[in-house]
């Protein structure tokens, strides 16, 4: 006999009435017959789950691991059930937004637009470092849009049908420690960090040559590159054990300053991406409408990005 859920309650009705007989009672069974369907299930199990006694029944050792296993295994296919019953009602016009990204404040703003103009629509994000895995999942259709980069003018992630439109684009700032001799200058020249070390967060881009390129026409080669995920980049700032690369929306963070590079050596290209096949016209451009607020309400909130702006006549 293999063991069903119905089983399991058999045997949280028996613990819970503390005996064979008020179990039958509230089950609606009569008593042989509960006596009979426990005894199945023990032998299913392997081994007595209740010890009888003149008053009543007491779990034994296999019983107390059934019944503590039952305490998570019953609620959760409650809320299974309900959860599927909502589902099931739910509209079919619901739209659904699958959106990938890689990592940064651009995703999360725009999911809170999206989430303002589409309030019944159901969202879910995939964040990933690799823009070529963001746009195999566009292409294989496991997502309707996806937030990408590329450095300066690079062409965008490659995909058959796959349509990519420029959001904005961003200068790569530096970040340092908040005790940092170039701290509070207004721009750093890339010159002055010749005696550094680097952070900044993986990618399949150009970035990294791009960089480099950048270095050599400053007249140096970069000490070391800490390529690492962004909780870890912001601690090697932090701690003074590198100036980090980051993209001139990254959101204020504690005992950390960014700051502008003089000339604007490197720029960042946010995109939108989907596939001309799925994704209907007007969709396509409301979201990028949205992708394009969402990231000017990120750069308005960066006192650095909005000074290098005011600077230089952004508007």
């Amino acid at each position: 006999m293999e063991l069903e859920l119905r089983h399991l309650k058999t045997v949280r009705a028996i613990a819970d009435a503390g005996s064979l007989t008020r179990a039958a009672t509230a089950l609606g069974l009569a008593q042989p017959a509960l006596s009979a369907q426990l005894k199945r299930i023990e032998r299913a199990l392997g081994g007595a789950l209740f010890v009888r006694g003149r008053h009543g029944v007491r779990a034994t050792a296999l019983g107390e691991l059934v019944l503590e296993r039952s305490r998570i295994v019953l609620p959760a296919v409650t809320e299974l059930q309900q959860e599927a019953a909502r589902f099931a009602r739910a509209p079919r016009t619901a739209e659904r937004l699958r959106i990938g990204g890689t990592h940064g404040p651009l995703l999360g703003a725009l999911l809170d637009r999206l989430a303002g103009v589409a309030p019944d629509a159901r969202m879910t994000t995939c964040t990933s470092w690799s823009e070529r895995e963001l746009a195999g999942q566009l292409t294989e259709g496991r997502l309707d849009f996806a937030l990408a980069g590329t450095c300066g003018t690079a062409p965008p992630p490659p995909g058959e049908g796959l349509v990519w439109r420029e959001v904005a684009v961003d200068p790569v700032f530096v970040m340092v420690p908040d005790g940092h001799p170039l701290a509070h200058r207004a721009e750093v020249d890339l010159t002055e960090l010749a005696d550094e070390e680097w952070a900044c967060v993986p990618g399949d881009g150009c970035f990294g040559d791009c960089f480099t390129a950048s270095c050599a026409r400053a007249g140096f080669t970069p000490r070391r590159m800490y390529e690492t995920d962004t909780a870890s980049l912001v601690h090697l700032v932090q701690v003074g054990r590198a100036v980090g690369l980051c993209r001139a929306t990254f959101p204020t963070t504690p005992q950390i300053l960014t700051r502008p590079l003089v000339g604007t050596p490197l720029t960042w290209r946010h995109l939108l991406g989907w596939h001309a096949a799925t994704q209907r016209q007007d969709t396509a451009a409301a979201v990028l409408s949205q992708a394009r607020m969402a990231h000017a309400n990120v750069a308005a909130n960066s006192d650095s990005y909005t000074e290098w702006m005011s600077a230089h006549r952004v508007p």
